[in-house]
């Protein structure tokens, strides 16, 4: 074989640059706070500084907008290990991705310049109004509207489960265009929390992820300038889709980070754990939990970064490999946290220990960015096409 067999299914020393880089900033800077930021349901300033301080709250914008330019792959790593430790402090860099790719993927140059720039400087960050209420995973059913009237574009309607609302200062909006045109009717619009008829509602009590906030979007004759739409009208929900094609391996990476944060719990708990006059480490039973978890972490993990990859390759098979890559990995999440509250035993049942915060955390990943039974539908789909 020699030495052609090194790198050819490898991350580069880069990739392992930017993990040591990440894991050091989130267990200095973003652990410490991670209980108190659950317990008191609030925004997690200080990872949203530190992040922003190193440059990885939006690693993924070009640097022909001021951005690092980094690829799907790396900005999966700082997901991933931010969410080791805070799943919430995750959603800095996950949801900046989701709320920019919109534009990157379809705006025009100069609407680029305006949303993306402030963004890669750590100035604002961005949002993304998809779901309603009535239009979850039927999306395409959403009621908000949007109309044309001279140099500007009216919205009005309200978007549901809109994470890092209130704290972003822009939001990609889908809304309905041409009523008659179905999923073809929708258009996307970049719109700034300064608009005047823009309003976001209170925040949701949610099991977990409780430091990012979630909350309706109100748009009440929200007036916008024209140049603010995203692409050419009716593109908005091709641009939608493809942006899912991007983010859930984003979701997986967190999910991979969740199930790995709890692992590692696990083990140094086991080890300083005795019963029956010895560490618990040493029954098989709890050496088999262990093995399995790692098993399952460590293909999830792979499959993530896969699929971001496919992303950055343009391959004919990412919407399957993504939908694969954050279904899997997040049903290895919600696996993973709740053995490790098991083998924490009572114990693991407390807010003394991360892993019931863990287990809360995790179970979102099978629900946002597409349930997972509507990635098993994508998948399906894929493949008896």
């Amino acid at each position: 074989m020699g030495n052609n067999a090194v790198g050819l299914y490898a991350l580069t020393e880069e990739h392992e640059a930017i993990r040591d880089a990440v894991r050091d900033i989130a267990e200095r800077e973003i652990a410490p706070h991670a209980a108190e930021v659950d317990a008191e349901s609030r925004y997690p300033v200080e990872a949203q500084k530190a992040l922003t301080a190193a440059g990885f709250h939006a690693t993924h914008i070009p640097e022909a907008y001021g951005g690092e330019g980094a690829d799907a792959i790396a900005t999966c790593i700082v997901i991933e290990e931010v969410a080791r430790v805070d799943v919430s402090a995750s959603l800095i860099p996950a949801v900046n991705k989701l709320g920019s790719m919109p534009v990157i993927l379809s705006a025009s140059h100069d609407l680029k310049q305006q949303v993306l720039r402030p963004i890669a400087a750590g100035d604002a960050m961005i949002s993304y109004g998809l779901s309603e209420r009535e239009a979850g995973s039927d999306a395409a059913a959403m009621k908000t509207r949007a109309r044309r009237d001279g140099d500007s574009w009216v919205l009005n309607g309200t978007k549901a489960w809109i994470t890092n609302s209130g704290v972003s200062a822009w939001y990609t909006v889908m809304a309905v265009t041409d009523p008659g045109k179905g999923a073809n009717g929708i258009s996307a619009f970049a719109v700034h929390r300064d608009d005047p008829g823009f309003a976001v509602g209170p925040k949701e009590r949610k099991m977990g992820i409780k430091g990012s906030p979630t909350c309706e979007l109100y748009f009440t004759d929200c007036t916008i300038p024209a140049d603010r739409i995203i692409g050419e009208p009716g593109t908005g929900f091709k641009t939608a889709l493809r942006t899912l094609d991007f983010t859930r391996p984003t979701i997986g990476a967190q999910a991979v980070g969740i199930a790995q944060g709890a692992l590692d719990a696990s083990v140094a708990y086991v080890k300083d754990r005795t019963q029956f006059g010895r560490s618990i480490s040493e029954f098989q039973g709890v050496q088999f939990m262990l093995a399995d978890m790692d098993m399952r972490i460590e293909a999830a993990r792979h499959l993530v970064y896969v699929a971001a990859a496919a992303g950055e390759q343009g391959r004919p098979d990412v919407t399957r490999v993504s939908a694969s890559a954050k279904a899997f990995a997040s049903d290895v999440a919600m696996q993973v946290t709740t053995d490790a509250v098991q083998l924490f035993g009572g114990a693991g049942y407390t807010q003394d220990f991360p892993v019931e915060r863990m287990m809360r955390d995790a179970k979102i990943t099978q629900i946002y960015e597409g349930t997972n039974q509507v990635q098993r539908m994508v998948i399906a789909r894929s493949l008896l096409r």
